[in-house]
């Protein structure tokens, strides 16, 4: 669960003496002294820049708004140092909301400040030092908790643990470093061990049918009121403030042609996702009118268009919570949505799950995905949280969208025997901002390779404003880089496989932990893994160690990308004929009907 992080003032339940406040003063003083630098003009800059922290087990946000450019940041999952492995601290959840933040502020900051500490000997001036930043925190725990509104026993538990951390550094001088990295083994181990049992679950849906099978298993769509969705495609011109979107929903959804590349190629939006979906859905066979004929019920709420909206707008959270609580009470007047709670319910969405799970009086997204009466339902999304299992993640829209067989067996033949010029390359922008992220790393290896190894093309500068330059640039590549962006998957991914590029990741959250469906298990299959870690410690020059692999095993990956995953990567158009290939959505529908069946089966 995602919980933020904000400066909010406890309530006092009594006067403090005027010699308590001067004595808490010089502690706080004492504390705030002791901090680096470095942290300390983070903390300015944090504070400047108004700034939302989220964190989600160890999973962290740090979304920025930047005055200056009018447009917002994120540093996500898997960018921060210890924090490439998403752990569930307490019941696959973080901290309570309901703890202060300021006290979670300064646990953080102590916590990251004993960590370079740790497997050395902390001498008698670090060892007084963390003995006053204990002092600092149980002040703070002594005046604040106590008074914190809708403080409960586990606030404080989990408080007190914390403290017991600190305390046992200060008594510890010698602590074992040994031990320190088996305990974060165990979690990282428990945490891989909780994402890929869920991960076998969704597999464990997949229709072995490669074509539609209704059976009586009808689809049925509910007829929403037009505000949860043509309403929000109708605001095109006002989404965001640096774009018309309006040419992105022509075509159903697909875009403007691009003649250059060939027949089935569109100007795709990465965010039009729920349109398209939508306008298959209408047009699916197993599609019925009739409710009571009905095993699937699927909610067709453009929630993604609807955050997009608000995201660089000035309103309140309750106006961005509006149009998904106005639904929930549409739903709950629907007969099926309350016969099996939204169970046997889908909802397609085009943004990041994290989108739409705020907490507190963080400014950024919504809180759908969050009400209690949205955890039953499928949620399909371009992301999933790894902490839901009713979260399961599905491609990027590429802007390749076949509308027959010919039209990928023609792609394939084509990419197939593309000359591929450079061994590696990277589409994507550095973030100079975001120190831990390895993306600055790779353009400078890429950038000191021997000419044209590796190719960089610069998304800041607008090198990734035309697809055909992207797409180009992936047909002449082998291997195609996709670290973590502003969250751990990237479109790009999708762009690469769809361009026969093998792609290499750094984080398993990127690919491995996020598309069961579309994806197989077998991920050297299809791809090469680089861990971060060795990355951001400059362990391994990625050049270097993709020059190691030889042509036989690029070719049979190549290969096994065109012909058994490239396919079910893409959308048809809305009138596609395919019958020897499943499309991403084709696969999707199948699996879910699946689902259905073995729920029925279940029940019985």
């Amino acid at each position: 669960m995602a919980v933020s992080v904000s400066k909010k003032k406890s309530k006092q339940a009594k006067k403090v003496e005027a010699r308590e406040i001067c004595f808490s003063y010089s502690i706080l003083i004492n504390f705030f002294y002791r901090i680096p630098p470095a942290v300390f003009l983070l903390i300015l800059i944090f504070l400047w820049s108004s700034s939302t922290t989220i964190i989600s087990g160890k999973i962290i946000h740090v979304c920025v708004s930047s005055r200056k450019l009018n447009n917002l940041y994120c540093l996500s999952a898997g960018t921060q140092p210890n924090f490439d492995i998403p752990i569930p601290v307490i019941n696959n959840s973080a901290i309570s909301p309901s703890i202060n933040g300021d006290i979670k502020e300064i646990l953080n900051v102590v916590r990251d400040d004993l960590n370079p500490e740790i497997g050395k000997k902390v001498n008698a001036d670090r060892k007084e030092e963390v003995a006053n930043t204990v002092q600092a925190v149980n002040v703070v725990l002594d005046e604040q908790i106590p008074n914190a509104e809708n403080r409960d026993d586990k606030d404080e538990n989990e408080a007190a643990n914390a403290v017991e951390v600190l305390k046992t550094a200060q008594n510890n001088p010698n602590p074992d470093i040994r031990e320190v990295e088996k305990s974060r083994e165990v979690e990282i181990a428990h945490a891989k061990k909780v994402v890929e049992e869920q991960m076998q679950l969704h597999r464990s849906w997949k229709s072995s049918k490669n074509h539609p099978v209704c059976d009586g298993r009808g689809i049925y769509v509910y007829d929403l009121p037009s505000k949860f969705n043509t309403d929000l495609v109708g605001q095109c011109h006002d989404l965001v403030p640096w774009a018309d979107f309006c040419e992105y929903f022509n075509n159903d959804a697909l875009g403007q042609p691009i003649p250059k590349l060939g027949k089935g190629w569109y100007q795709t939006h990465q965010y039009s996702l729920e349109p398209i979906f939508h306008t298959r859905v209408l047009k699916h066979p197993c599609r019925v009118y009739n409710e009571n004929e009905a095993k699937l019920f699927y909610v067709p709420f453009y929630g993604g268009l609807d955050i997009l909206r608000w995201h660089f707008k000035n309103v309140s959270n309750d106006v961005k919570d509006t149009l998904p609580l106005e639904l929930i009470k549409w739903l709950e007047k629907q007969q099926p949505w309350v016969r099996n709670a939204g169970k046997d319910h889908v909802f397609v969405l085009g943004k990041i799950s994290w989108d739409f799970r705020r907490y507190d009086n963080s400014p950024w997204g919504t809180r759908f995905l969050e009400l209690s009466q949205m955890q039953n339902p499928i949620k399909l999304l371009i992301e999933r949280q790894p902490w839901h299992v009713n979260d399961i993640g599905i491609p990027h829209p590429t802007f390749f969208h076949p509308h027959s067989d010919d039209d990928i067996i023609s792609w394939q033949l084509k990419i197939i025997s593309s000359s591929r010029k450079s061994l590696v390359s990277f589409a994507g922008a550095p973030r100079p901002a975001q120190p831990d992220n390895i993306r600055s790393i790779l353009i400078n290896q890429c950038n000191s390779a021997e000419d044209g190894m590796c190719r960089f093309m610069n998304c800041s500068s607008g090198g990734c404003d035309q697809p055909e330059s992207v797409i180009e640039l992936f047909k002449e590549s082998e291997f195609c880089l996709q670290p973590p962006g502003d969250s751990p998957t990237r479109k790009s991914v999708f762009d690469s496989l769809v361009s026969g590029c093998i792609p290499v990741f750094f984080c398993p959250f990127t690919a491995y932990y996020q598309y069961p469906w579309h994806l197989s298990a077998d991920h050297g299959k299809y791809s090469v893994f680089i861990d971060q870690e060795e990355v951001k410690q400059r362990k391994v020059n990625v050049v270097e160690r993709l020059m190691k692999i030889s042509p036989r095993e690029r070719e049979d990956m190549r290969s096994f990308i065109i012909y058994e995953v490239l396919p079910g990567l893409v959308y048809g158009d809305s009138n596609s004929q395919l019958e020897k290939f499943q499309d991403a959505f084709s696969i999707a529908m199948n699996n879910l009907l699946e689902r259905v069946t073995r729920m029925e089966s279940n029940a019985q």
